[in-house]
């Protein structure tokens, strides 16, 4: 009899599951089973639309660094699939990646419809049975015995029974309980949002809306955590990818403070504060007889600098020769070390990431099977592993999903 394999989960990971499966031993009878009715709902609306498939990194070393939980893990995975092989797999099915300046690569068609087509034609070309508005609430598989198989249950009362099973659900939508999968006996990081933007409340930097500056310094008060890199001021607070790197990094820490706290930020990344001074004093001598609104020598946006030079309540008509040492003092404060209280947070262009999911020790990082419950596997975020912005976590979803293919394939095809 046909071996049966079930993914749960109709996203990245669960497809990329279903098909290296079936391609890898025809023989499997795959069905993938989605909670709700639209399937590879992440990869449509990931990159703007464009679909941020992997980055252009092919240092494991380098790549690792991007994953604020999950490094260790990703570190052996990534030596089974990694980057080169992503490429390849989908030029393999016509599709041809591009990169572009920051890392980050997409199709060359520049649509996301290009890799939820791919992924859909190897489903049905492979003949994988998709069954949506299923979403599963028990699992359950008693004794060892030969021939057993796992029951699992649907809301609506179906029994689905499979030989092997790979849990590749992820997000963080409110309603998804976990507790089936604690019933199993497997231990779980509870779940919080990573990748998201800062609300500021009430604050005047919002009407400069729609500036940015390349490279900005932002920290949060009390802690080691800090990023560096462009900075977006919007109409609710900021973003750009130093606040969404901060966001992930910090995101259990965040979570836990309810997203209330403080940060610094520091808008001439180049400088810190003694050595701002020390540019100040010598701008004064250089510009002395210009005005200070008129002459901005940190290359920043003209309505930021005006910014915060009324923010130290310069007068806009001064001249440098003629700024007193405090206000000086104070400015080289302004830019390098800004204080705003941030309250609240909001999700980055729906891309939500999760930090928190199944614990990695309790996963073999070489096979993705559960070390508790044998033929049980896990793939994507519903492991407790996350990465950046930049196709950071599609490359997860795209290394568990072919591990977990790959040892499922095997088993079957050795009838274990």
């Amino acid at each position: 009899m046909k071996k049966k394999l079930l993914v749960i989960g109709g996203g990245a990971a669960g497809f990329f599951c279903a098909i290296n499966a079936a391609e890898q031993n025809p023989d499997l009878e795959i069905i993938l089973v989605e909670k709700t009715g639209k399937l590879l709902t992440k990869v449509g609306i990931s990159g703007g639309g464009r679909c941020n498939v992997t980055h252009n990194c092919f240092s494991i070393a380098e790549m690792i660094k991007k994953y604020p939980r999950g490094e260790k893990f990703l570190k052996q995975a990534f030596h089974l699939f990694f980057t080169k092989d992503t490429i390849e797999w989908f030029e393999k099915k016509n599709v041809v990646l591009k990169a572009e300046s920051d890392g980050r690569m997409f199709p060359i068609t520049d649509s996301s419809e290009t890799i939820i087509n791919c992924l859909m034609q190897a489903a049905n070309k492979n003949r994988i049975t998709i069954v949506m508005n299923r979403e599963i609430v028990k699992i359950e598989k008693n004794n060892l015995s030969e021939g057993e198989k796992f029951q699992l249950f649907t809301k609506n009362g179906e029994i689905l029974q499979a030989d092997f099973v790979c849990i590749a659900c992820g997000g963080y939508p409110k309603s998804l309980q976990y507790q089936w999968l604690s019933d199993l006996g497997h231990s779980f990081e509870n779940p919080v949002p990573s990748l998201f933007t800062f609300n500021i409340p009430k604050n005047s930097i919002s009407e400069l809306m729609g500036i940015s500056v390349e490279n900005a310094i932002v920290k949060i008060n009390g802690t080691k955590f800090l990023q560096q890199g462009p900075l977006l001021i919007t109409h609710w607070g900021f973003s750009g990818p130093a606040v969404l790197k901060l966001s992930s990094f910090a995101a259990r820490y965040l979570a836990e403070n309810n997203y209330d706290f403080s940060i610094s930020i520091n808008w001439v990344g180049d400088y810190h504060e003694n050595s701002i001074l020390e540019k100040l004093k010598l701008v004064r001598h250089e510009m002395a007889a210009k005005k200070i609104a008129n002459r901005n020598p940190f290359g920043l946006p003209q309505r930021l600098w005006e910014y915060h030079v009324q923010q130290c309540t310069i007068n806009i008509e001064i001249r440098w020769a003629d700024l007193p040492a405090k206000q000086q003092n104070q400015l080289g404060k302004q830019l390098t070390a800004q204080q705003f209280l941030v309250k609240g947070k909001t999700t980055f262009k729906e891309e939500f990431v999760t930090a928190g999911g199944i614990q990695l020790n309790e996963i073999n990082a070489n096979t993705m099977q559960s070390k508790i419950i044998p033929h049980l596997f896990f793939a994507g975020e519903i492991l407790n592993v996350d990465g950046i912005t930049g196709g950071f976590n599609f490359q997860n979803a795209w290394t568990t999903g072919w591990i977990a293919a790959r040892e499922i394939s095997r088993i079957s095809l050795s009838n274990v």
